[in-house]
């Protein structure tokens, strides 16, 4: 079938895999490592923006002070005890294997694009090319190698500078609000999955539940326009 996607750049956490859980659990230990305890709303705030942002948060909702030195260290631990849990096992979300072999078979330019440094993002990868194959996105584009954070646009112009694509041609997947704001910022047509946090209607933003029964056929309307938003919880 002729579609008209020039290409289709995916976040990871919480789009592609199951990690958000990883993160939670490890924000969480962190919390009572202060002596507090992270609220559901803090944590829901914290999807999808940088470790320094969700420190900020986390910090602010259990009420502790930290210096600039100690945000530093206080991201590395929570990093690292995210490293430990997704050495357990990392699971596809619902629908997002099927959807990146079918853009893959057909040959349409995939690009990563996520706010995880790469030290982690490498192991999340190691994991889908295991069941996938190699060669899965042409392009990846990690935290900690952007001068800018979602929902700022830099990760995906540069993906897409990379790529050597126009905006108006690319679908970004997304399941937070940071992301899917830096996805509409850069120029792109945004799928929205929301996992944890709650996406609200915008032009060029297309919300589904999932990506069960999502293809190109559907990503080619998400571009055109003519995909009906959906109420997602």
């Amino acid at each position: 079938m002729r579609h008209n996607v020039d290409a289709v750049l995916f976040d990871m956490d919480g789009t592609l895999v199951e990690t958000e859980g990883h993160w939670g659990d490890a924000l969480a230990a962190f919390a009572q490592r202060l002596g507090g305890e992270l609220s559901d709303s803090a944590r829901r705030a914290t999807v999808g923006t940088s470790m320094r942002v969700a420190m900020r948060i986390l910090c602010a909702d259990i009420g502790v002070a930290r210096t600039e030195r100690q945000y530093r260290a206080d991201c590395r631990w929570v990093e690292d005890a995210t490293l430990t849990l997704m050495a357990d096992g990392i699971a596809w979300r619902p629908g997002a294997r099927d959807l990146l072999a079918e853009v893959r078979a057909a040959g349409v330019p995939t690009a990563l694009v996520t706010t995880t440094p790469r030290r982690l993002a490498r192991v999340v990868l190691r994991h889908l090319t295991a069941d996938l194959g190699s060669d899965l996105f042409a392009v990846t584009v990690c935290g900690d190698e952007v001068p800018a954070r979602k929902p700022d646009p830099a990760p995906y112009l540069q993906a897409m500078a990379a790529l050597h694509v126009r905006p108006a041609g690319c679908v970004v997947v997304e399941d937070s609000a940071a992301g899917s704001a830096a996805g509409l910022a850069a120029g792109a047509a945004v799928l929205g999955v929301p996992s944890l946090q709650p996406l609200e209607p915008a032009p060029g933003l297309t919300l589904r539940e999932t990506l069960v029964g999502v293809g190109l056929a559907e990503l080619h309307d998400v571009l055109a326009g003519r995909a009906p938003a959906r109420a997602a919880g």
